[in-house]
């Protein structure tokens, strides 16, 4: 059967659609030759979406340095630690511990609080997908109260990494050090915006707070839990 060229119909469908084709240099100067004006017009999408692509595995690439850097020196099983719900004035404390394989990466990965409702379930489910461990620590409201809010967060932590099915040789930790672990620890300032491991624990400990937030709005309606998440809004402090 003779070859011949796509129409851009079936181009667009190729490569503009969810889960396309991929984009390369040579499809593009492949394209570049096409005369037909729709072609072009397809190339140069094309093009911003391959540059899209290349920053973002540039991106992925300088959040994994630390863990590149461990997992060649042979320490593999390294646990990113985060906490959330230290701002809220209701609900627990949540804190995640993430182990992956060596040079596991997953493009979208971000701070969880930049990351829209929707692509934080998506990555969610990919997180643990591909994990080889995780845990959640929960500390209650009256843990916290007898604790104060601070320590409250670092018992969380310690409990996520305590109960990893994967013990991990070496812990990234979000601008803290756990107490009474093992292993060594590096504490990253901001590091859930700057680490892969981190930012994943992030947004895994996001995703069950806000899950349990609906849980407790469902109990106790009326305060706007599924909304505000436990924060200190207006609408919070009206229904206070």
């Amino acid at each position: 059967m003779a070859w011949r060229p796509l129409s851009l119909k079936e181009m667009q469908q190729k490569y503009l659609v969810p889960g396309s084709a991929p984009v390369s240099a040579r499809l593009l100067r492949r394209l570049q030759r096409d005369p037909r004006t729709g072609v072009q017009r397809l190339r140069k999408q094309l093009q911003k979406r391959l540059e899209r692509e290349r920053r973002e595995r540039d991106r992925i690439e300088a959040m994994l340095h630390f863990e590149q850097v461990l997992w060649r020196a042979g320490v593999e099983k390294i646990a990113g630690v985060d906490e959330v719900g230290l701002g809220p004035i209701a609900g627990p404390v949540v804190a995640a511990a993430v182990v992956f394989p060596p040079e596991t990466k997953i493009n979208g990965i971000d701070d969880s609080k930049r990351i829209d409702v929707q692509s934080r379930e998506e990555l969610d489910v990919e997180i643990r997908r591909v994990a080889l461990a995780i845990n959640v620590g929960v500390v209650e409201v009256d843990e916290i109260d007898r604790l104060n809010i601070y320590h409250a967060g670092i018992q969380a932590m310690r409990i996520a990494v305590l109960g990893l099915a994967e013990p991990p040789q070496h812990v990234l930790v979000d601008s803290r050090v756990i107490p009474d672990l093992p292993q060594p620890q590096n504490s990253f300032n901001r590091g859930d915006g700057l680490n892969f491991s981190i930012a994943c624990a992030s947004i895994v400990a996001k995703v069950y707070r806000d899950r349990l937030m609906l849980e407790l709005d469902r109990t106790y309606p009326g305060y706007g839990f599924a909304s505000h998440k436990g924060y200190c809004t207006v609408a919070h402090q009206r229904a206070l």
